[in-house]
């Protein structure tokens, strides 16, 4: 099972390569939004923004996210750890329910660039 300290590192990753997205995935990653990622198995909630192409994590609160953030995901910290490191597909993931993406629909046609 994936540590809190891992599933930090794997958004850390992942804020990184969406600063060096380009085309269609650049304009995606370019959204301003509130965004929470629940680590369902450890039940934590990683909160913050994704600003600037970037990721900034700014807590990182026990359970579910006490308010609903503009994009919303849900997976387990092995989930996140393999998504970011390629091992996973993100669509693969969605289709069988390990991973949850909520967000309004305009930002879900921009964040499927991404996926």
């Amino acid at each position: 099972m994936a540590t809190i300290e891992e599933c930090r590192e794997a958004l850390d990753h992942l804020s990184g390569n969406l600063a060096k997205a380009d085309g269609d995935a650049r304009g995606a990653a370019a959204l301003d939004r509130s965004l929470s990622c629940h680590i369902t198995d450890l039940d934590r909630t990683f909160t913050g923004r994704l600003d600037g192409g970037r990721i900034r994590v700014d807590a990182l609160d026990p359970g579910p996210p006490a308010a609903k953030a503009e994009i919303r995901l849900a997976m387990t910290g092995d989930d996140l750890v393999a998504l970011v490191a390629g091992e996973l597909k993100f669509a693969k993931a969605w289709a069988s329910g390990r991973v949850r993406l909520e967000a309004g629909f305009r930002d879900l046609l921009r964040l499927k660039s991404l996926l």
